[in-house]
């Protein structure tokens, strides 16, 4: 990766603009976009300056950021429960108390139903591949029918439901990660 393109991305993941930037490290937003752009090259002590600005230091900036596991096969699946269980849960991404968001497969038995969850932070999001499912939500419930998803936040006591008469199917991402392992 090019210095420039380094830059800018630290630039975007610190929400600051080419002005900001160009403000804090003492330098104009042209000579910033330079820079991000490759047409000139920072001397040692600006690009010190320009890294200051976001806390990172040379070392940081100059090392090869770690390849990351992007694509995970069924065989990455960690099965949280039992095969006997009504209620099966697998985390689709292992290793999700390192990240900010914990996709699981949960397939639900006909009239099985999860564990009535308490309370914690967080938003919950579910996509129904397949069957037919109430969520409860304190003292409310919904339904929710093949090919619908429902979101929440994580402030009232939940659980799921398979009301209907075949297998239920729910893609669910939790943020922050809250599945049992």
């Amino acid at each position: 990766m090019e210095i420039g393109d380094r830059l800018k991305r630290l630039r975007m993941i610190n929400s600051l603009t080419q002005e900001e930037l160009a403000s804090r490290a003492d330098l104009t937003k042209g000579y910033i976009s330079q820079v991000e752009n490759d047409a000139t090259c920072p001397s040692i002590a600006t690009l010190k300056d320009i890294l200051d600005v976001f806390g990172v230091s040379m070392q940081e900036f100059f090392t090869a950021p770690a390849e990351t596991e992007v694509v995970f096969g069924s065989d990455s699946r960690v099965q949280s429960t039992d095969d006997n269980n009504p209620v099966k849960v697998e985390l689709l991404v292992p290793g999700a108390q390192n990240r900010e968001l914990d996709p699981a497969l949960v397939t639900l038995k006909p009239g099985a139903e999860m564990d009535l969850q308490d309370v914690h932070e967080g938003e919950e999001f579910g996509y129904l591949l397949r069957g037919r499912i109430e969520v409860c939500l304190d003292d409310k419930v919904y339904t929710v029918n093949q090919d619908e998803c429902f979101l929440f936040a994580s402030d009232r006591r939940h659980k799921v439901r398979n009301i209907g008469k075949g297998m239920a199917q729910i893609l669910w991402v939790v943020t922050p990660p809250t599945f049992d392992y």
